[in-house]
């Protein structure tokens, strides 16, 4: 059965020198750096590399940070330099200032750190990666040796340059696997098999910090002979987070959308859409399902959010609050399908949350599975204007027609 890429969504952010600095801990050799937060520090960093190039780099959580520009008026968040001394004034310009890049909002992210790193030639750059891999049931390793580019580019176009390899979970990468993967990358001699040791101790931090997939593009080679990971991405299982406390306590929500990091705290899944009805559901599946649906009968869902299995009246109560907190939200529609989740629970959640937020927009519910009699009975008796739906596409008509009435 062919494996099949399985992506995730990356709750955990982390900056470029903190991977590259877990990648150190592993033993994966990454170019020497020194993270600055003020312009005379990163002067003292470039002149204590004491190497031939320098490279400085804007640390934000965005792509596309080399074509960037920042509102101090430099043009670039990456630098290339052969003197140390000028490092300094690059700084002074790119830290307190916003970096806008393609992948930023209009106004772009405020730059709190620089990493000033030691600038590698590379003669040949492939890709390299580990993730988990649902059809395979466990981990696997994607390679090419064509890397620095979109991979998925590289797959479309040419896929017999893309190389898999199934790692059993209980083995781990054995030697073999590794030297064949590196061989598909294109090292040659002597590299090949630093290419496969760089490629286990990848693994092993893959196992280490729970990660669901690390990256590495390019995994290069320089003119010296040496195999040197030049950039990496390390998504991380929040399942994990109760042994991760270390990786988890580096991360930055700085950059995140304040509603969605406050959503977190409550373990509530959250993202804001530009609609007007707002979603309130159990599962992610549903959730998607129920956006489509408001849309089906010309609404605009005004977020995702997944409330999860496990809930207590208090997140249902938060839930509320952040949902009537957004000032684009003209309606609410609960879509509730308890299997583990009981019913009851979200029905005294959504009572309490009415009363006291004191909810001023049209409010429909459909509840069905555990308890949903109980639930029934908790809302009808409640004196509260709640909208009672027999199913999901019930519940959207009426979402999208007290929009329209109002």
């Amino acid at each position: 059965m062919p494996c099949a890429r399985v992506s995730s969504r990356r709750w955990l952010n982390l900056q470029e020198y903190q991977s590259k600095k877990l990648m150190q801990e592993s033993g994966v050799t990454v170019q020497r750096f020194y993270v600055a937060d003020n312009p005379p520090d990163a002067l003292q960093a470039a002149k204590r590399l004491n190497a031939k190039e320098i490279v400085l780099k804007a640390q934000i959580l965005a792509g596309g940070r080399g074509k960037g520009v920042f509102n101090s008026g430099l043009k670039g968040g990456v630098h290339l330099t052969k003197d140390p001394s000028v490092v300094g004034e690059l700084a002074s310009k790119m830290l307190g200032y916003s970096l806008t890049t393609k992948q930023t909002p209009k106004e772009g992210v405020e730059v709190k750190t620089v990493m000033v790193a030691e600038a590698l030639d590379i003669t040949r750059e492939t890709y390299f990666a580990i993730l988990m891999d649902r059809a395979c049931n466990g981990p696997v390793m994607v390679g090419s040796p064509q890397g620095g580019m979109d991979i998925e580019e590289v797959a479309d176009k040419s896929p017999e340059l893309i190389f898999k390899e199934v790692i059993d979970i209980f083995e781990g990468v054995r030697d073999d696997q590794a030297l064949r993967m590196a061989a598909n990358l294109g090292f040659k001699g002597p590299l090949e098999r630093q290419a496969a040791d760089q490629i286990k101790r990848l693994y092993d931090l893959f196992l280490k910090v729970d990660a669901t997939q690390v990256e590495v593009n390019p995994l290069g080679e320089t003119p010296e002979g040496q195999v040197v990971c030049f950039d990496a991405k390390i998504s991380f299982d929040d399942n994990a987070e109760f042994r991760q406390k270390a990786v988890f306590a580096m991360g930055d929500m700085s950059e995140s959308d304040p509603t969605e990091t406050e959503a977190a705290k409550w373990d509530l899944k959250y993202i804001g859409l530009d609609g007007n009805i707002a979603c309130f559901v159990n599962g992610a599946g549903l959730a998607m399902a129920t956006c489509d649906i408001i849309d089906l009968h010309g609404g605009k869902p005004a977020n995702f959010l997944d409330l999860g299995g496990g809930v207590k009246e208090k997140q249902v109560y938060e839930a509320f609050k952040l949902l009537t907190a957004d000032p684009k939200v003209e309606a609410i529609l609960v879509n509730i399908f308890g299997g583990i989740v009981n019913c009851a629970i979200i029905a005294n959640g959504i009572t309490k949350a009415c009363r006291e937020l004191e909810l001023k927009v049209p409010l429909v519910v459909r509840l069905e599975g555990t308890n949903v009699q109980e639930a029934k009975r908790i809302l009808s008796e409640s004196g509260l204007p709640i909208v009672a739906a027999n199913d999901l596409d019930d519940a959207a008509k009426k979402a999208v027609a007290a929009i329209t009435r109002k």
